[in-house]
């Protein structure tokens, strides 16, 4: 059943918030206004008064496969994403064997085309020797080509900087960064090890990919985008440092956009001590005072969209010593609930997290009619309940790696419905597992 009439809604969209009522046909939005009355064959939803929004897109997801389903695969991920509202992810090349050409990056979508309940796109991984992929991709095959400046799993580091010149000369799609500088990370790790051998205490996570690292990594892509005029996106800022490089204002019309995460604007380095190792991620967890200028920063359009970095792994692999625990934490699930703690707390404001985490990243990537509450667009949608509070539980995880960083929060919202291409994919916290995505096309 795709044909829905959602009444006694308030619609958040492009800046504004309307009471009004939206029509759902053939799995598009067909008509949005007030006092519509149902038609024959024609599901009705009363909102009561709660938020309607688009569907979140998530810019940044590790899902894992192939190669590393024993802690996700896109089936289980995208099922944690429909329960939190994502409706649309963007994922990256770091799989085994990772997303470096065409085959494996076709490959990648046929899986999701078989599995995935929330729309999907997929990332060509930069290599120092798949120049020749890059040059003839497709620029509608691909959300973008992440370029991993800072460490990563197998060849995707690129650090020949000739290559690094070169793709970013020569791409035909936004190039996505993760920023940190390796060589300085390697020295900070050498010597916390030579104090701590191999217990050095999960605080010193931040310490040794610190904020020298991001911060000179983050200005040399800059350095490369301004040279070549590239379409450039700096992923999971993560400091008040890199925050002051990005100019404020709309994403629309700008060449160097910034993302940041949720778990940055919610944890922050006093969180080690409780969580340890959990809550270790690349780039790192840092300072209450980054925490609340990257909020700030994001609250002004300095940075430009809210996504998760989703990167599961089991937790017995997390508690492993440092050294050997690997980086990354699982978000999609609560990461809308996360994100509007901020609007109960006046950080942010609702229309702000909408334009950050829905219609930013549809301008950005070129999403076609996606991301908007538009007449005509596809309708991914998502329910949020403001006055019904949301207590995590293990339980309810839906991630395959069967837990999460929230463990034991209360969120003040609740993820009431979501939408995907105008079929109710969650309501009331049960999942329709006949729900199936779409492959997102770039209007380019």
């Amino acid at each position: 059943m795709t044909d829905w009439l959602i009444t006694n809604a308030e619609l958040v969209n492009e800046g504004r918030r309307l009471q009004a009522d939206l029509r759902v046909r053939n799995g598009r939005i067909e008509r949005i206004g007030s006092s519509l009355a149902a038609q024959p064959n024609e599901r009705v939803l009363d909102a009561a008064g709660r938020w309607l929004l688009p569907g979140m897109i998530d810019d940044q997801v590790h899902f894992r496969e192939p190669g590393l389903t024993h802690k996700a695969d896109i089936e289980s991920e995208s099922r944690a994403c429909v329960a939190g509202g994502i409706t649309s992810f963007m994922e990256m090349p770091n799989t085994r064997p990772p997303a470096t050409n065409r085959d494996a990056l076709e490959a990648k979508y046929a899986r999701a085309a078989e599995v995935s309940r929330a729309n999907y796109g997929f990332y060509l991984g930069a290599t120092n020797d798949n120049l020749d992929d890059i040059r003839a991709l497709d620029p509608k095959a691909a959300p973008g080509i992440k370029v991993f400046m800072g460490a990563s799993t197998g060849n995707m580091l690129v650090d020949d900087p000739a290559t690094l010149d070169a793709i970013f000369r020569d791409t035909p799609v936004p190039i996505i960064t993760h920023c940190e500088d390796t060589p300085t990370i390697t020295a900070n790790e050498e010597a916390a090890r030579a104090r701590w051998g191999e217990d050095i205490p999960p605080e010193q996570h931040p310490l040794i990919r610190s904020r020298e690292a991001c911060v000179k990594s983050t200005q040399l892509a800059i350095s490369l985008a301004r040279k070549h005029g590239t379409r450039l996106h700096v992923l999971h800022i993560s400091t008040a440092d890199e925050c002051a490089l990005f100019e404020p204002g709309p994403v629309a019309g700008k060449r160097i956009t910034a993302e940041t995460c949720v778990h940055f604007l919610h944890f922050s380095d006093t969180d080690y001590a409780r969580l340890g190792h959990l809550i270790k991620c690349n780039p790192a967890i840092k300072t209450a005072a980054d925490r609340e200028a990257i909020t700030g920063a994001l609250a002004e359009g300095r940075i430009d969209v809210l996504a998760t970095d989703h990167a599961p792994h089991l937790v017995t692999e997390k508690s492993a010593k440092y050294p050997r625990s690997p980086s990354g934490l699982p978000l999609v699930q609560y990461a809308l609930q996360c994100a509007l703690e901020r609007v109960f707390d006046s950080q942010l404001t609702l229309e702000r997290v909408v334009e950050a985490a829905m219609h930013a990243p549809a301008i950005l990537f070129d999403v076609r009619e996606r991301g908007f509450l538009r007449e005509g667009y596809h309708a991914d949608l998502v329910l949020v309940d403001p006055n019904k509070p949301h207590a995590v539980t293990a339980a309810e995880v839906l991630s395959k790696c069967s837990w999460t960083p929230f463990e034991g929060a209360t969120f003040r919202s609740s993820i009431a419905a979501t939408f995907v291409n105008g079929r109710l994919a969650w309501q009331d916290g049960k999942l329709d597992d006949t729900v199936r995505g779409s492959r997102l096309e770039f209007a380019r």
